[in-house]
């Protein structure tokens, strides 16, 4: 079995959900997948890409973040918005349903407003599980700077759903 498929291919939805954080736009996040990829694909072929990555996860999740702030910031260079997307057409669901849409868009909203850093810390951790040292070392901070981001990232978000009285 090649590195590709062994090591690279099984994380490309956590790579999506990553890039899809960072940028907000779902075409976005897949072309900054689509890159990542690519980018893999052929440093997997070469023998002294093959053997100098240690962990190809951590690898493409570094790669993926500086992709997804490169188009970031290319968006804003160019001063265009995006097309909203088209809202879905509302099913017959129940009252409770509509609510639990409501918090998590309202969440989402919040957690969108945070320090880039704090969003990140949050994502990783809460989204996509991974462990304190594991972000410590993707995001090339300290143990500490990464227990304090996620606490203030969480009291932010606690503190507006109060402010704006939504239970959670």
């Amino acid at each position: 079995m090649s590195i590709f498929q062994e090591h690279i291919f099984p994380v490309r939805h956590k790579l999506y959900r990553f890039a899809l954080r960072i940028t907000g736009n779902v075409q976005e996040a897949e072309d900054v997948v689509q890159e990542v990829l690519t980018k893999a694909w052929s440093t997997s072929e070469s023998a002294e890409g093959a053997q100098s990555i240690r962990s190809w996860e951590a690898w493409c999740m570094t790669l993926t973040q500086r992709q997804s702030v490169d188009k970031l910031r290319s968006r804003n260079l160019r001063r265009t918005s995006p097309l909203e997307t088209v809202p879905e057409t509302a099913s017959h669901s129940s009252i409770q349903q509509v609510e639990n849409k409501d918090l998590v868009q309202q969440v989402q909203l919040f957690i969108n407003q945070l320090p880039e850093r704090q969003r990140l810390v949050l994502h990783l951790r809460d989204v996509e599980e991974m462990r304190y040292e594991e972000i410590a070392q993707q995001l090339k901070i300290s143990l500490d700077q990464v227990k304090t981001y996620l606490h203030r990232a969480r009291k932010a978000i606690r503190e507006q759903l109060i402010q704006h009285h939504i239970q959670p």
